[in-house]
């Protein structure tokens, strides 16, 4: 059997965090055992294709990156005492890999804590969206690095720092104790809630999407769901993902260019992806409780399910921003519901609303808050206060799709006075 190359690619994605779930349990060394896995995935890449899928892929994966670790182990003197450690821990097999067929206990557990780790808040955010993405995610450091558009030995760097100060934290390798679990639990949410965003729409580049990052976000965002089914958040954020992407289709033109939500043809969106991402977020809402990820689905949910921009059901909406706003205090919540608003009592009623949000210092600087101007400006009538907003927000945003639209948005209105 030979496999093609991209079919070997989502199968070690899938495997990778599995075996590193096992080694770094057994040996208690995260950092090593990820190296050790790496280097496993890489000769998996070099044999699996030419040869063929292993009568047992996760064991083989496990044999591999088992002998690596013990090598590692050995070659470094300074580690002695953590090849002690880890002797003790794995008994008189500890120069034996496991068997082929081996399916190793705490698959659920171990996945919950590399998420857990990765996202502990010793980490600065970009570190520990890096480290998932490697870690649990399975993706390579290149193709993190291409996908936040940086080189990727800076990005070598981030996940190497970040390996080193967990590794220095001396964090065993469990789930965090009851009265912590939930704070961490929310950092990890967020952090699988960034990396969907930058994919959603991109802070830099040409492209408005980063389709890698949207389907990575909502495949781990899937795993947490099915290692945490009853927990109403992890449900929320799938199924806010799942509806935002639904549209992902209709978003852009033939050039990639951007079209609004109120423009786009939604005979493209995804039904399927709203039907489910609806039915999460109903199920999760009636079990509560209600946390901001529901309550933001809850919004996507009635944009997707409008038939039509003008159908969309905007006092709920208003409704649901504003029990929002006062969970969160989120300046961009307070910018959504000003739009919400003058969509139910007109445009000066939205521009009056848009007081709170400019005069909050962490939307300064942000092209959002021109762009939410000008939007309501134009809903005015005022052309010349929507053009002037509009050109001010494009010479703020770094994503060249935005910009384009915003300036696309403006010279049509100075041609049409």
């Amino acid at each position: 059997m030979t496999l093609v190359d991209h079919a070997v690619e989502d199968l070690l994605r899938e495997l990778a965090p599995q075996v590193l779930g096992v080694l770094a349990r057994r040996f208690g060394d995260f950092a090593t055992a990820e190296d050790a896995v790496q280097e496993a995935l890489l000769a998996a890449t070099r044999q699996w294709p030419a040869e063929g899928l292993p009568e047992h892929p996760r064991g083989w994966l496990t044999q591999v990156a088992y002998r690596r670790m013990i090598e590692l182990v050995r070659a470094e003197t300074a580690r002695r005492d953590r090849e002690e450690r880890a002797a003790r821990r794995s008994g008189d097999d500890r120069r034996t890999a496991p068997g082929a067929d081996e399916l190793p206990i705490g698959d659920r557990d171990d996945a919950l804590v590399l998420l857990f780790l990765c996202c502990h808040p010793t980490l600065t955010t970009p570190s520990a969206i890096a480290l998932t993405l490697r870690a649990v995610g399975g993706l390579s450091t290149a193709e993190i690095a291409r996908a936040f558009l940086v080189p990727e030995a800076t990005m070598a760097q981030r996940i190497s720092r970040a390996k080193q100060r967990i590794k220095d934290s001396g964090l065993p390798f469990r789930l965090p104790e009851p009265a912590d679990r939930q704070a961490r639990l929310a950092a990890v949410l967020h952090v699988l809630y960034l990396i969907f965003t930058e994919g959603h729409t991109a802070s830099l580049g040409d492209d408005l999407r980063r389709i890698d990052l949207c389907e990575e976000a909502i495949r781990l965002a899937r795993q947490m769901h099915r290692l945490l089914p009853d927990d109403s958040e992890v449900a929320g954020l799938l199924a806010l993902m799942l509806l935002t992407d639904a549209r992902a289709a209709a978003r852009t033109g033939p050039a990639g260019e951007l079209i609004p939500l109120a423009e786009q043809d939604r005979s493209r969106w995804d039904a399927a992806a709203v039907a489910e991402g609806t039915a999460l977020v109903t199920d999760a809402m009636r079990r509560g409780p209600v946390g901001p990820y529901q309550l933001q689905a809850a919004v996507a949910a009635l944009h997707d399910e409008a038939p039509s921009a003008a159908a969309t059901d905007w006092p709920q909406i208003l409704a649901l921003y504003g029990v929002l706003e006062r969970l969160t205090g989120s300046p961009v919540v307070a910018l959504n519901r000003a739009v919400a608003t003058a969509m139910v009592h007109g445009p000066a009623a939205g521009l009056a609303a848009l007081a709170g949000p400019a005069a909050d210092p962490r939307l300064a600087g942000s092209h959002r808050l021109d762009a939410a101007r000008a939007h309501l400006h134009e809903m005015a009538g005022d052309r010349d206060a929507a053009v002037t907003h509009y050109r001010a927000a494009a010479a703020r945003t770094t994503s060249r799709p935005e910009q384009e639209y915003l300036l696309t948005r403006a010279a049509r209105l100075r041609r049409s006075r």
